[in-house]
């Protein structure tokens, strides 16, 4: 099965993270946008705003925010009634992003809605926030058509010389030359795995770098489609990327795994790898309860969150 937009198309970005790459999907896909957050700062851009209200917490929790939201349901119902496409990103690592995710596609799932998910998943040193983002993750993926997973921890293990922040910036690169394709492609439905490299004269080198990206996160085993988007292709020779898919077929030794090449132009040379994936990946994982099936789950229906209740009690002497 196959992932393919329809119009009318809005793109919801939650929290920060997700705020700022909704900005740059709305003019890649000239469509709408939707901003939802806890934190005013990141309602700042040219879209339709959503803020989740926690005054006066400051602070607040993951859970505290979630708990918020269910308050502004209709809310985001409303806004998303008109547009038979949702494109969801969501930074799992972010509190806003990770809080908002199961609610926001659960909103869009049940009003029928074609649910395309984007999730970046925390750095492996963000220990405090792994738990929550496989959680948030499995909800995310159980509401969506076609859900693209990007591990910038994976990245940064295969480049440990590389800062966060360069982290971010090459793999949110990457998600947006996905997005620019879309109207022109379709995507694997359920759940993909997005890898790529740094900018590199040598695009075999490159392809490694991707597919070791890739390993991190899923047994080859386990891929049933991959597509090739070789940014700079253009400037190859044909031979050579003839031998990058040969290359990658051989990798996952699966007949029915089915390899497919998007080339594009561009002053540097990169690959970005979009690999569908079936059965576990190591984002299961991150909830140690993840292995309960959800038909023996009792509390599937409402994800986990707190509320914040005033209550004026009498103090007893």
């Amino acid at each position: 099965m196959e992932f393919q937009l329809k119009d009318s198309i809005l793109v919801v970005g939650l929290g920060g993270a997700g705020s700022r790459l909704a900005g740059g999907m709305k003019q890649v896909l000239g469509c709408d946008s939707l901003i939802i957050s806890h934190d005013p700062k990141d309602l700042t851009a040219d879209s339709s705003k959503i803020l989740i209200n926690t005054s006066p917490v400051l602070n607040p929790s993951a859970y505290l925010i979630r708990g918020i939201s269910f308050g502004a349901k209709s809310s985001i119902a409303q806004k998303l009634e008109s547009y038979s496409t949702i494109i969801l990103v969501a930074n799992l690592a972010g509190k806003s992003g990770a809080a908002l995710a199961p609610i926001v596609s659960q909103i869009a799932k049940e009003a029928g809605k074609n649910v395309l998910s984007f999730g970046i998943m925390p750095f492996k040193f963000e220990k405090d926030r792994i738990f929550f983002s496989g959680v948030s993750l499995k909800r995310l993926k159980a509401n969506s058509d076609c859900t693209v997973i990007i591990d910038n921890d994976a990245f940064l293990e295969s480049n440990p010389d590389l800062t966060p922040d360069s982290c971010n910036s090459i793999t949110n690169a990457a998600l947006m030359h996905v997005v620019s394709t879309l109207k022109n492609s379709s995507l694997p439905s359920k759940t993909s795995i997005l890898s790529t490299s740094k900018d590199m004269p040598d695009v075999e080198t490159s392809l490694r770098d991707s597919i070791k990206m890739l390993y991190e996160d899923a047994p080859p085993n386990s891929i049933k489609s991959a597509l090739l988007y070789v940014v700079g292709g253009n400037k190859v020779p044909i031979g050579v990327l003839n031998s990058m898919v040969s290359t990658i077929s051989g990798i996952f030794s699966n007949d029915s795994t089915r390899v497919s090449m998007s080339v594009a132009n561009g002053d540097k040379s990169k690959v970005v790898l979009l690999s569908s994936i079936e059965g576990e990946t190591r984002f299961d994982r991150y909830d140690p309860l993840g292995i309960i099936p959800r038909e023996n789950t009792l509390d599937w229906d409402e994800p986990d969150a707190s509320i914040k209740i005033d209550l004026e009690l009498e103090q007893i002497e």
